[in-house]
């Protein structure tokens, strides 16, 4: 059974850092595509950065600049990680952690088919 969890959430003020990570266990092989989603109240969940089975990274526009995905591949447990810079109220949001065992990576929640239940993320101005 694929498991997804979410950490590192919290409260910060504006300009301050957050690192986010997700915990992924479940999966046959080590290597797959994983991302990060947010959605604010009011608003459609968007995007925010992704990474492939080969590292390869791709980000949202609001993330572009700030945000660094990155992964670490154990053996049984894949651990995905968000390190974001420079937070704005607007980045206020609760921000998931989503993964699909295929190789590539398509920015578009559709595509995912495990997702974690979410850490909030709230910057003060």
């Amino acid at each position: 059974q694929v498991q997804v969890v979410e950490s590192g959430g919290g409260s910060v003020q504006a300009g301050g850092s957050l690192r986010l990570s997700c915990a992924v266990s479940g999966y046959t092989y080590s290597h797959y595509c994983m991302g990060w989603f947010r959605r604010a109240p009011g608003r459609e969940r968007e995007g925010v950065a992704f990474i492939d089975a080969r590292n390869r990274t791709s980000y949202g526009d609001p993330a572009k600049g700030r945000f660094t995905i990155s992964r670490d591949n154990a053996q049984d447990t894949q651990y995905l990680y968000l390190q974001m810079n420079g937070l704005k109220p607007e980045d206020s949001a609760i921000y998931y952690c989503a993964a699909r065992q295929e190789e590539y990576c398509y920015p578009e929640a559709d595509y995912f088919t495990h997702w974690g239940r979410g850490t909030q993320v709230s910057v003060s101005p």
